[in-house]
């Protein structure tokens, strides 16, 4: 038997998006799709995140496809704690 209980899906999607969010805090300001996919190694993953995040309100994506957080995303991991 396992001790460790596998995360369920909502457990790693809500994982996946502040990784996301991390990422665009985290050296460069503004990031393509495919880049966030590369950098996490899933790009279905990288471009649910970022619709999720674009629909909470947490980044911006510009028509050509780029991403980059807004105000209430950096208000938010100043909340939540520092990015590590």
């Amino acid at each position: 038997m396992c001790d460790q209980d596998t995360p369920d899906l909502a457990e790693r999607y809500d994982a996946m998006e502040r990784d996301v969010l991390y990422l665009l805090m985290n050296g460069k300001p503004i990031w393509s799709v495919e880049d966030i996919g590369r950098d996490i190694d899933d790009q279905p993953g990288a471009e649910d995140a970022v619709r999720g995040l674009r629909q909470a309100g947490l980044v911006n994506q510009t028509s050509d496809g780029f991403v980059f957080a807004t105000r209430a995303g950096y208000r938010m991991v100043q909340i939540v704690g520092k990015v590590v």
